[in-house]
């Protein structure tokens, strides 16, 4: 039987698939193997290198805890910037100005062309040169910056892509009822756009959380994964153990960042769901024909 993208694979390409299942997996069972080996030779496995996240706050409150409330402070700063930037940024691209949507575009690309990292850099020089931000402040601000000049245009790409991707039926029929192009857009375009651009925006949410690791290792912004690094000098030989803690916490908060957009994608989807019921004929006119005589 055949698929609408393959044809149905034979014995001998079963027997293939199955080989080549088999010999994965025990590369893989393999590594991880070498890998255990490897720490348990190092000791990196020994209890008294974990014991101290499991018996005492010290570690949590003076390095952890901080860390993670700098990095959920520079991300939720940046996103809540980010994210209407970037919507205004994509539509006007879509303007039919071009006053507007050519230095819109410039603007856009020129972003998006420059690494995180260096706009981070520019703008720690930049708040040290001409502002009165304090030292203490600054890696923030300029993580902050860095994060926001470059997610913005990707998410304004993100928004011109999804709203274009929409059937262009869909602003033909409101121009035809007289809808302004503001209107169009607010009414129509958007909350279409929107759900299907929701799992790209969450990705690219999820790399502004990533993304202020580089702060801590280039601009010396007390983030999480800064001060595991500084909380794996302090206590010596801690290394794996603390950058495992500091990885199953950017695996949880990503998590539930997904898990939160998922949950919403399907309720948006779910409230624009129409029951699908088609009635009969007779019952949508049950009168219809009732008085008509047989001449007519």
């Amino acid at each position: 039987m055949s698929s609408v993208l393959y044809d149905a694979q034979g014995p001998r390409a079963k027997r293939r698939n199955v080989v080549l299942t088999v010999v994965f997996l025990a590369a893989v069972v393999a590594v991880v193997w070498w890998v255990i080996s490897t720490l348990k030779d190092k000791g990196q496995l020994e209890w008294v290198q974990w014991e101290m996240f499991f018996t005492s706050t010290e570690p949590w409150s003076t390095y952890i805890w901080p860390g993670l409330e700098n990095t959920l402070k520079a991300a939720a700063l940046a996103m809540v910037i980010a994210l209407p930037l970037g919507a205004v940024l994509g539509i006007a691209r879509l303007s039919d100005h071009a006053w507007v949507r050519i230095p819109v575009s410039i603007v856009v690309e020129f972003f998006r062309a420059i690494p995180v990292l260096v706009l981070m850099i520019f703008g720690l020089a930049l708040f040290a040169e001409y502002t009165n931000v304090s030292s203490d402040d600054r890696p923030l601000f300029a993580v902050v910056t860095g994060l926001v000049l470059y997610n913005a245009s990707v998410l304004a790409e993100i928004v011109r892509s999804g709203i274009l991707a929409l059937p262009k039926g869909q602003s033909e029929a409101a121009m035809a009822i007289g809808l302004r192009k503001n209107q169009l857009m607010r009414l129509v375009l958007l909350p279409q756009a929107v759900t299907a651009m929701l799992p790209a925006i969450v990705s690219q949410l999820v790399v502004v959380l990533k993304d202020t690791a580089l702060g801590g290792a280039v601009l010396t912004f007390p983030e999480l994964l800064a001060s595991a690094n500084t909380m794996s000098g302090y206590y010596g030989a801690n290394v794996i153990a603390s950058f495992t803690v500091v990885a199953v916490l950017y695996i949880a908060l990503n998590f539930a960042l997904t898990s939160f957009a998922s949950w919403l994608e399907r309720r948006l989807r779910r409230g624009k769901k129409s029951t699908g019921a088609v009635l009969p004929a007779n019952d949508n006119q049950p009168n219809a024909g009732a008085g008509a005589g047989p001449g007519i």
